[in-house]
């Protein structure tokens, strides 16, 4: 954060926030797109792990959330099996 700060200038924005008890979690596949229900999938087992979601970010091989830091583990590990990847 102090990094930021001081470049501030160079940088041109109004605000930043920081939160250190926050995480990224992200699934990531070439082909996500085009097959359906994958975002479904990983919002659904989150939800049912009770792990709320605060940020979503996609792209076209990747959906990435922002999770309390606390959630982690046991979100990849939900994720994991749903994915069949464990």
């Amino acid at each position: 954060m102090s990094l930021i700060e001081k470049n501030k200038r160079k940088l041109n924005y109004n605000k930043i926030t920081h939160d250190d008890k926050l995480a990224k979690v992200s699934i990531i596949g070439v082909g996500m797109i085009t097959t359906p229900g994958i975002t479904y999938r990983m919002f659904q087992t989150l939800a049912n792990k009770g792990i709320n979601i605060l940020v979503i970010s996609t792209s076209e091989i990747k959906i990435s959330v922002l999770i309390g830091k606390k959630f982690v583990k046991k979100a990849v590990s939900a994720l994991h099996k749903e994915f069949k990847l464990d």
